[in-house]
């Protein structure tokens, strides 16, 4: 989508699975599974969805998440079902006439590896890793940072040293403390965030104001279509209730100002509208982006 001098465009980088009762928490398996059926393990498809923002005038590219990267050993990428057959970040981009040089801004929305795993690679196995994009600045909150980088033994798992320690350590890393900081350090009109605290500490989702439209890619805060109804959040949150009043909040301002909302993890909706019923609210009708 061409909006004025800027391109907005949703990148699917890959595919993986996790435990669909995981993903649902307390939902019921006969109701979670008509949305999104599990595999005979239990495990849900997953895409791994980026943005890609263009601005044509300042030739300055943005990508939102880098996907869950390509350092995985054998046995992990059989656990989790890692697939990059039809698609990694790398061809995700080419298709778009990009490299990973062209790259000048990288905004990761936490950093449990499935959305900062590929903003690091390796030459090879026992090779150290290096950063991805090596002409971007890598943008991640203060304390989502702060919580990875001493991870509570619940999140160990998920918040991995080899993502977004070499960013550090080649300076390419800003650490913005809140949502004005990370608006100054950015300085891109039009870019901004919401943070949350539901999932993870320091969540940050991008909204991008394009000429009026908006465009919402809120991460793990509402990983797929069918997480847009308030109680439906996964069993990975840390802090549900407070999950459910940020989701109460966010999606009225979506209904009420028309937003997209653009899915990183729905294995078949990009991104819709949202809907506000007599009591709850549902995804909408997809939007191609």
């Amino acid at each position: 989508m061409r909006l004025g001098d800027s391109e907005i465009y949703s990148l699917n980088t890959g595919m993986f699975k996790l435990d669909g009762g995981a993903m649902f928490g307390t939902v019921p398996k006969p109701m979670w599974e008509k949305a999104i059926p599990p595999d005979e393990a239990n495990r849900i498809p997953m895409a791994l969805r980026i943005i890609l923002l263009r601005d044509l005038k300042t030739k300055r590219n943005l990508i939102v998440d880098t996907g869950i990267g390509e350092k995985w050993s054998p046995k992990l990428v059989q656990i989790y079902a890692i697939d990059h057959s039809e698609s990694t970040l790398i061809s995700a981009l080419k298709s778009k006439g990009l490299t990973p040089d062209d790259i000048t801004d990288v905004v990761l929305t936490h950093l449990h590896f499935d959305h900062a795993g590929g903003a690091t690679l390796t030459t090879g196995e026992g090779a150290p890793a290096t950063p991805t994009f090596k002409n971007a600045k890598y943008y991640i909150q203060k304390d989502n940072y702060e919580w990875a980088a001493k991870p509570n033994s619940r999140e160990a798992a998920s918040y991995l040293q080899e993502n977004f320690q070499p960013l550090l350590e080649s300076k390419q890393l800003v650490i913005c403390d809140g949502e004005k900081d990370f608006e100054k350090k950015i300085n891109w009109p039009g870019v901004t965030v919401r943070l949350s605290y539901g999932h993870t500490i320091g969540l940050q989702c991008p909204l991008i104001d394009l000429q009026g439209q908006k465009f919402f890619y809120p991460s793990d805060m509402i990983p797929t279509a069918s997480h847009v109804p308030v109680p439906w959040v996964m069993g990975y949150d840390i802090h549900v209730i407070k999950l459910l009043d940020e989701k109460e909040a966010i999606l009225t301002e979506a209904v009420r100002d028309n937003w997209t909302l653009i899915y990183e993890h729905d294995p078949k909706l990009p991104a819709t509208k949202v809907v506000k019923g007599s009591k709850h609210f549902s995804a909408g009708d997809p939007v191609e982006v």
